[in-house]
């Protein structure tokens, strides 16, 4: 089944620009129920997301281990940020 990894972007109340790392089956219901449609990630309530990066795996595993890689990247995540 395929999954994906995504990042997605925020702007926090100090004007810096956020970015959070996951992965789901489904992108489009993941990314409202960040937004507030359904339990999103605890970091992630209360704020607008936009989807700034996704990749598409064939397996849930290798989703999984593409979003340690990301989640641990700084320098790339910097990349998307504009910083």
């Amino acid at each position: 089944m395929p999954s994906f990894v995504y990042v997605l972007a925020t702007t926090h109340p100090d004007g810096r620009t956020v970015t959070y790392v996951g992965w789901t089956l489904d992108l489009d219901r993941r990314l409202a129920e960040h937004n507030g449609k359904g339990p999103g990630a605890k970091t992630t309530r209360g704020r607008a997301w936009t989807l700034i990066y996704a990749e598409k795996h064939r397996t849930r595993k290798g989703a999984m281990r593409r979003e340690f890689v990301l989640k641990n990247d700084r320098k790339f995540r910097a990349v998307l940020r504009g910083g």
